[in-house]
């Protein structure tokens, strides 16, 4: 089994330099959507099996530009949801993201995952909605040929990924990053998900 996580493509939110991980507004710009069809003609030749993703509208049309391209349907899930920001959602001001920022280290440097923004998530919130899905997409992997395209979000995925992938660290996440329609690849072995691929990094199997 294969899963491919990929980050959906340029949004206005990002654009606009908005925190927006609710029922966000903001859709792909033209070069999101052209960054999504160009992906889609990367994966022309990979037998993708199925695609989840998150809820957030840039994510879903990301998703509906890939799925067209595989002539499948795809499925959507809390579980690759950009995390909630609380009483910083549709902010775009310095400090509010000084804040953003702070509440990440908190997790990812400090591991206090109780903090959180007013009326956001935790880390443990997000933790508890994306491991167990992941665990029950993957279950009785190494004896399956799926691969699996599953559509969320950078913030996302530099925070969980490390949590399931055996041979990536918060520090690796952290400073690599995901681009906009950038692809991880992990793959199903004896001992648990291993990364094959970040962005453009290749690691040795």
């Amino acid at each position: 089994m294969k899963l491919y996580f990929v980050r959906h493509g340029e949004s206005e939110a990002n654009v606009l330099h908005v925190i927006s991980n609710r029922e966000s507004p903001f859709g792909l710009t033209q070069v999101g959507r052209q960054q999504a069809t160009t992906l889609a003609n990367q994966f022309r030749d990979v037998p993708i099996t199925a695609i989840f993703s998150s809820p957030i509208l840039r994510a879903r049309q990301t998703a509906e530009i890939l799925a067209r391209s595989f002539n499948l349907d795809y499925q959507v899930t809390e579980a690759l949801r950009e995390y909630d920001c609380g009483i910083l959602e549709e902010k775009s001001d310095a400090e509010s993201w000084k804040l953003h920022r702070e509440i990440a280290e908190e997790w990812m440097l400090n591991h206090n995952y109780l903090h959180k923004p007013e009326g956001g998530e935790c880390f443990l919130d997000i933790q508890n909605r994306f491991v167990p899905f992941i665990e029950e997409l993957t279950q009785d992997g190494t004896q399956r040929d799926d691969q699996i395209l599953l559509v969320g979000h950078g913030g996302l995925f530099q925070l969980v990924l490390p949590l399931i992938l055996i041979n990536v660290d918060v520090s690796f996440a952290t400073s690599h990053g995901v681009g906009h329609t950038e692809t991880i690849l992990a793959e199903q072995g004896q001992n648990g998900l291993v990364c094959l691929q970040w962005g453009p990094v290749k690691f040795d199997r």
